[in-house]
């Protein structure tokens, strides 16, 4: 009786709920799982995503654009065609480079060294190669002279030795570039021998490979988008380098003045040449960084 009056009760309220559709859901099939929940979405994440993203873009594009903005176009040729200018140019090109030869000579086994062998104080010898990343360039520099200085505890046993002098020399320059970019290369290969597929390295040594065959043939191949992308933050790096280049090589124009250096020196007695000297040095950086960029991340 009760059924009949409850079912009665409902049936006229959803009559007269539904009098505009008349339709009415189907009841769930017993046994049947109850349907997944809707997802929610929230319209206020993106838009502050957007927001706080080109708030972070125009960081990047705000100083670039008053650069060119200010740029003394008339000028520029005469800037850019000058002797010291082409010395900076070559001194840097050269220095960088040289640097980022060494990086790869060195830093690939220091990674290889960090990842895949057992040695103690690993962590020790981790935070020491990577230290100059957060190290401050001119600390650098002195500490650079402290060793390889004339008067180092290492320079002067060059010096006296082999008759090698390293401070206030192009040398000198590519040693500093060299100590502030190497780490890049490091963390940058130390990640991609961790995640390196070890299987196919065992398998080759079950062939009968040898360890160099299977690094050259196996390993390489498999760190070298890796190995190209750590080259490149190498030479970008060592390309930027002041602080400890200017404290251990000093700033000799047409011997160990990079560009950074002759855009230091400029804005002191020419603001426009300075500004013609930075747009250059972006200019040369920013072309190679996006032509490169094309070959390990397919042109993102």
């Amino acid at each position: 009786m009760s059924t009949d009056v409850t079912a009665g009760t409902s049936g006229s309220s959803g009559s007269s709920g539904s009098s505009g559709t008349g339709a009415r859901q189907a009841p769930p099939v017993p046994g049947t799982p109850p349907p997944p929940p809707k997802a929610r979405r929230s319209r206020w994440l993106p838009a502050a995503f957007m927001v706080l993203g080109g708030l972070g873009i125009s960081l990047f594009a705000a100083p670039l654009a008053a650069l060119l903005l200010r740029v003394p176009w008339a000028e520029a040729a005469g800037q850019l065609l000058a002797p010291e200018t082409r010395d900076a140019l070559y001194v840097s090109l050269v220095c960088s480079l040289s640097a980022t030869v060494l990086c790869l000579l060195l830093g690939v086994p220091v990674a290889w060294i960090l990842v895949r062998t057992q040695l103690p104080g690993r962590s020790f010898l981790r935070a020491i190669t990577t230290l100059p990343v957060v190290l401050p360039p001119v600390v650098g520099g002195v500490a650079l002279l402290l060793a390889f200085g004339r008067d180092g505890v290492f320079g002067q046993f060059l010096d006296e030795t082999f008759g090698i002098r390293l401070a206030f020399t192009t040398y000198g320059v590519i040693l500093a570039e060299t100590f502030v970019a190497m780490p890049f290369l490091v963390l940058t290969v130390c990640g991609a021998l961790q995640s390196a597929d070890r299987r196919v390295e065992d398998a080759a040594r079950t062939l009968g490979a040898g360890p160099w065959t299977v690094f050259w043939r196996v390993t390489l191949p498999q760190i070298r988008p890796s190995l190209l992308s750590g080259s490149v933050l190498c030479w970008a790096r060592a390309l930027g380098e002041f602080g400890a280049t200017i404290t251990f090589a000093g700033n000799l124009p047409g011997s160990t003045q990079t560009l950074p250096l002759a855009v230091y020196v400029a804005l002191e007695r020419s603001p426009e040449a300075a500004i013609v000297l930075s747009l250059l040095l972006l200019a040369v950086s920013l072309s190679i960084l996006v032509g490169l960029r094309r070959q390990w991340a397919g042109g993102l």
